[in-house]
């Protein structure tokens, strides 16, 4: 009854008395809590800039994501890089600091905060080696091999995103293209569901189907390379033999590099080269290993060229073709003739300089193995769910392991030759994924040490 009368009373009355005391208070402080939670927004909508170039016109805006991405890079746990970014945001915008005098003035403040944490000169090192790494744009390219259910998705996915590469490619996606988009010899039965005589004839037509897909990897690969961008390639038709630089390539490479690039008296264009090198099969080998990239990648770092540098000699030759018109209506002398070959001269090496790579590529093979046993019970299951699609019987499923596992030998045998074989167990995943992130990221500084003493070398000379 006294609640009716109350409620009565409320509707009655359209100016209501205002709260008790209690009640005011705490509206008074609730109001004064919302400014708090709003002012902690205000990192992400003011924008910082840093400053760079010697004359400092150039900025960027200063990204927390991007900020922390870097920090993951290093090895530093998400939830902690995205705290240590924060921080940077805050103290820059605390303390006025919206804009940023140089990368260096930032980066001071950063390496405090990182080692506030107890994250000190190691990862420091790491975050000032991966700077380079992107600043100087050397090529990475990480190939994920090992046949069906070793892990290969799930870990080129997951050192994409500790190593904050964007790019990955599958193999099995690129197969599918070539076989239903070109007239690619490929067949819609995979090479392990089919009947072969010996396992030799099995390996040549999975070599020659890696071969294929390699082809049809071509511009994403050199891509890459002109770009100087990272690219991370899984799936099963990665064959490392493509990869791996043997003395056979390597002598033909080293007469590519004597006959065909930069030879100017040879008489052969562009195309003509283009076509020659296909012919021989070595425009395939775009990509060296960081283990043996000496002659071979100077080769390929000519053949890589070949798109790049037809826009210059193009340059090039309307200037001398410019100059030949210049002769029938102007007489010059020799003095002038002189000086018009000095010009073309330098302007032809500053062609080549400026289309050269600036950095040889680093590739980094890599192949899964797993137990037998282990292997056995997930392929079983995985060729349960692929057998209707691919018309494979059920009785086929011990030859289709059979024809697996004679792969994934051949895979393994790189081994004996250097190649890295990770082991791939549901136990130690996450340590496993450690260990690669912290391999690659000492295979990335080793070429960055090779790239710094391959431009020393070129300085000198």
């Amino acid at each position: 009854m006294q609640q009716q009368d109350r409620t009565a009373a409320a509707v009655a009355d359209p100016d209501p008395p205002p709260p008790p005391p209690d009640r005011a208070g705490a509206a008074s402080s609730a109001t004064q809590t919302l400014p708090s939670r709003n002012a902690s927004s205000k990192y992400d909508f003011v924008k910082v800039k840093v400053w760079l170039g010697e004359n400092a016109d150039h900025y960027y805006v200063l990204s927390r994501f991007l900020l922390s991405r870097m920090l993951t890079v290093t090895k530093i746990p998400n939830h902690v890089a995205i705290k240590i970014a924060l921080e940077l945001k805050k103290l820059l915008v605390d303390n006025s600091l919206l804009d940023v005098s140089s990368q260096s003035d930032l980066e001071a403040n950063l390496f405090k905060l990182m080692e506030k944490r107890g994250y000190g000169d190691d990862y420091i090192n790491l975050y000032k080696m991966m700077t380079r790494f992107h600043h100087q744009r050397v090529p990475l390219v990480i190939l994920v091999c090992g046949t069906a259910c070793t892990g290969k998705s799930t870990i080129a996915t997951q050192l994409a995103q500790r190593l904050n590469l964007p790019n990955v490619l599958q193999t099995e996606m690129v197969y599918e293209l070539l076989r239903t988009s070109t007239d690619a010899p490929l067949t819609s039965v995979p090479v392990w569901a089919r009947d072969f005589n010996s396992p030799e004839e099995l390996i040549t037509e999975f070599c020659r189907e890696c071969r294929v897909v390699r082809k049809g990897l071509a511009g994403d690969l050199k891509k890459a390379m002109k770009d100087g961008k990272p690219i991370i390639i899984e799936g099963i038709h990665l064959d490392p033999s493509i990869y791996v630089m043997d003395e056979e390539k390597r002598d033909d490479s080293s007469r590519v590099e004597k006959k065909v690039p930069g030879s100017e008296n040879s008489g052969m264009s562009v195309e003509n080269k283009t076509e020659h090198q296909s012919k021989n099969g070595l425009a395939e080998n775009i990509i060296s290993t960081t283990k043996e990239n000496g002659n071979f990648a100077k080769s390929q770092e000519c053949m890589l060229d070949e798109g790049r540098t037809s826009g210059g000699l193009s340059h090039v030759n309307s200037h001398e073709s410019n100059s030949h018109d210049s002769v029938h209506s102007k007489e010059k002398s020799p003095k002038d003739e002189g000086d018009g070959h000095k010009d073309l001269d330098q302007q032809k090496n500053n062609t080549a300089k400026k289309d050269k790579p600036a950095s040889e590529p680093i590739v980094v093979p890599i192949v899964l193995r797993m137990s037998d046993f282990d292997h056995k019970a997930l392929l079983e299951e995985w060729i349960a769910t692929r057998a209707f699609r691919d018309n494979c019987l059920p009785q086929d499923h011990r030859k289709l392991i059979n024809n697996l596992k004679l792969i994934q030998d051949y895979l393994c045998s790189f081994e004996s030759q250097g190649l890295t074989i990770v082991d791939i167990s549901a136990n130690s995943f996450p340590q496993t994924l450690d260990w690669l992130h912290s391999y690659l990221l000492q295979c990335i500084e080793r070429g960055l040490l090779a790239a710094c003493s391959e431009s020393c070398k070129q300085g000198g000379s």
